[in-house]
């Protein structure tokens, strides 16, 4: 079974710089592709997103290349930092586009997100990273994701300015095995809705 896995790096640093985000993703990622998932990273910021409600708002607007991929993913996850206690502008941004295309059906007449499951990784020097996992993962599932239990993996170092997930979190025995754990729990999923479908008789009338 070939299952393929998406990371959004919704890190405000463009890819020439360091991200404590896409450490983490990293972390994930060694699960993913020691159970032979295929896998790619995005860095957001990398690329002209518009903000918007339509599926492709012109001008250069480079949201329908990340579309595809997520379309042809199994498995999304998105990772943010932590802003002012929440996910960062570019979390947002990513959420409103996809739900701007959440009324789109697939041939069963249901929801274009559905059979894909979603996950979350967030790090940051502060509170936030639960604030950020309930509002990236309700999100998702309202629109049609599949979110298995314990999918929020998180690292956040003491309260005010300080050391930074790199410098000081990859060896934190949680964030370790609650990584672990998200990204095995996504597999698992994704795995059964691969093999089993979501019936189309809920849709019906």
């Amino acid at each position: 079974m070939t299952l393929k896995a998406l990371y959004l790096n919704t890190s405000l640093k463009k890819g020439g710089d360091t991200s404590n985000t896409e450490a983490l993703i990293e972390k994930s990622r060694e699960w993913m592709i020691k159970e032979k998932i295929e896998t790619e990273i995005i860095r957001i910021a990398d690329y002209h997103i518009i903000a918007g409600m339509s599926p492709d708002m012109g001008n250069g607007d480079e949201w329908p290349e990340i579309m595809e991929k997520i379309m042809q993913a199994d498995i999304i996850i998105m990772g943010t930092p932590i802003w002012n206690g929440e996910k960062s502008s570019l979390a947002s941004l990513v959420m409103e586009r996809l739900y701007a295309q959440s009324g789109e059906t697939n041939d069963q007449e249901q929801a274009i997100y559905y059979n894909k499951v979603f996950g979350s990784l967030v790090t940051g020097n502060e509170d936030g990273a639960k604030e950020a996992g309930r509002s990236i993962l309700f999100g998702m599932l309202n629109i049609g994701f599949t979110i298995p239990p314990n999918v929020n993996a998180y690292w956040v170092g003491e309260a005010g300015p300080g050391p930074s997930y790199i410098e000081a979190g990859q060896e934190s025995d949680f964030t370790k095995r609650n990584t672990k754990m998200m990204t095995y729990n996504l597999i698992h999923f994704a795995r059964m809705l691969k093999q089993s479908p979501i019936p189309a008789e809920g849709n019906l009338m």
